[in-house]
């Protein structure tokens, strides 16, 4: 392979993804001639990095609605000549394009907590997962970023926006959803969890401006916040904001959110 096919895919690992997938792959059980689902596969990570550990004897499927993350992948696909990589679904994990027990091994690196309906999903996974089949997903928990959050519902009070701190509290559970929840919703669905990994790492700024200029805040979740707020307050409250975070970074010198989640492995029973 010629290395400079592969310089615009090479270095890929994106930040948010790396601390819960680099457990997710230490977690996985590697094993030849298994059909393998990674549910949210973004722009391709730990999709193509689990394809190249299992090798040419395994079928692996990917499955995520952003447009434009399948058609980064297939483009890592084609640069990497991934053969055993069969499929990426551009569409929703609540309705699987698979046969019934189809699956040895399911994977979701901080995927579950973003769907729409986490119960369809975890009813799919259990449809098309043989017995045995090891599920192993990730996720980040509620206090995620709480300061933060703290910082922005104290926002919203101070401006008199009652129902917003609604949606801001609806948003957050939504989103992140507490490790008893997902037990149960994964026990349900005819998985035994073997274990539960904990664990938590900190995402650091020098204070809310370049917080809100970030890539990863950018792409993934600034758009988000402002749906909490009517258009017309979107300007003011993100303004006020953002000084409050500026405050606080000359405080404490700089920003530091903690992003505590999990790792769970189960099995279908």
């Amino acid at each position: 392979m010629k290395k400079e096919k592969i310089v615009s895919v090479i270095d890929d690992l994106p930040l948010w993804s790396a601390p819960f997938g680099l457990k997710l792959l230490d977690t996985i059980k590697y094993e030849e001639n298994i059909n393998v689902l990674d549910i949210g596969s973004g722009t391709g990570f730990p999709l193509i990095e689990v394809a190249g550990r299992l090798g040419s004897t395994c079928q692996i499927f990917g499955v995520d609605p952003w447009k434009e993350g399948v058609e980064r992948i297939k483009e890592k696909i084609d640069k990497w000549e991934l053969e055993n990589i069969k499929i990426i679904f551009e569409g929703n994990a609540e309705i699987l394009p698979f046969e019934n027990e189809f699956f040895d091994l399911i994977i979701s690196n901080n995927g579950i907590n973003n769907v729409k309906d986490d119960q369809q999903v975890l009813s799919e996974i259990s449809r098309t997962s043989k017995t045995g089949c090891q599920l192993v997903l990730t996720v980040n928990l509620p206090d995620t970023m709480i300061d933060f959050y703290n910082l922005f519902e104290s926002v919203l009070v101070k401006n008199g926006k009652i129902e917003e701190i609604m949606f801001l509290r609806d948003h957050v559970f939504n989103k992140r959803k507490p490790i008893d929840y997902t037990k149960t919703l994964i026990e349900q669905s005819g998985f035994k969890i073997n274990s539960v990994y904990e664990d938590s790492f900190n995402l650091k700024f020098s204070n809310g401006t370049a917080m809100f200029n970030h890539p990863l805040i950018v792409i993934a979740f600034i758009d988000e916040w402002k749906k909490i707020v009517s258009t017309r307050d979107v300007e003011s409250i993100f303004s006020e904001l953002e000084i409050e975070l500026n405050n606080l970074a000359k405080a404490s010198n700089g920003l530091s959110f903690n992003v505590p989640w999990i790792c769970i492995d189960a099995v279908k029973t």
